[in-house]
């Protein structure tokens, strides 16, 4: 069986760049924290078959960011897949989610797979968009939100979290899944696995390669969430009388 690993090349939120707005090009990437649960149950599915990873860079600058791209797919080949594909083209920069998909989809046509899988959501847009969108360009059936999973006899068997209950599908392959958190615990690959992981390979691609085309970049901007204090000093008073004050100003707001 032959998987599929879609792997977002995320910004790393814990270390964004703030000005005016976000600064994107200035702030690191990383592998986004879920597609790495996704990485984790394809290798433990793959036994002796093949398991790769695709990614579409999303974020610019594109030629400097096609190191950083490359960097973190390292991490992804180190835990066990055995290539990757980095689609770097600069329509595909700030592209829509159907742009995204498109390309995905084109990769995994090019390449071929039984099975692919992704986080439920990346870490920067949290959307959910991709695995959806990705199956309907292939014409697949997909189950999102997987906390389980098992492939028998060419059909899939997943336990999904719904917002009251556990749900059991079965679906037949090939098929497009995206997992959550509770699937498995990611391995932290060794130091013999991260220099394993040079020798592999990654093949960058392009639209031109992949032999498609997509729409107009989507044109958009971060803005951070200021909070500013209220600046309110209590000085005067018992404890006791310093409390109520405190009760009161808090009522007054609206917070109790």
């Amino acid at each position: 069986m032959k998987i599929a690993v879609l792997i977002k090349t995320a910004l790393d939120t814990s270390q964004l760049r703030v000005r005016d707005t976000v600064v994107v090009e200035e702030t690191p990437l990383k592998i986004s924290d879920i597609d790495r649960n996704a990485v984790e149950e394809a290798v433990k599915l793959k036994g002796q078959d093949k398991a790769y990873g695709v990614t579409v860079l999303k974020w610019g600058p594109l030629q400097r960011r096609i190191q950083e791209a490359e960097n973190v797919l390292r991490e992804a080949l180190a835990m066990g897949l055995d290539e990757a594909y980095l689609v770097a083209d600069e329509k595909l920069i700030n592209a829509s989610h159907a742009a995204t998909a498109k390309a995905i989809a084109a990769v995994v046509k090019k390449v071929g797979a039984d099975l692919v899988l992704a986080g439920e959501a990346t870490v920067d847009n949290y959307t959910g968009q991709i695995p959806p969108r990705v199956a309907a360009e292939l014409g697949w059936p997909v189950v999102t939100y997987v906390r389980e999973l098992k492939v028998e006899g060419g059909k899939l068997v997943a336990r999904r979290d719904l917002e009251d209950h556990v749900e059991v599908v079965e679906v037949p392959l090939p098929a497009v899944v995206s997992v959550t958190r509770e699937i498995n615990q990611p391995r932290i690959p060794t130091l013999l696995a991260i220099r394993a992981a040079m020798k592999k390979p990654i093949n960058k691609l392009t639209l031109a390669d992949l032999g498609i085309s997509v729409e107009p970049k989507v044109s958009a901007a971060y803005k951070p969430l200021l909070m500013q204090r209220k600046k309110v000093v209590i000085k005067d008073g018992t404890p006791e009388e310093k409390a109520e004050k405190l009760i009161q100003y808090l009522k007054q707001e609206g917070v109790i």
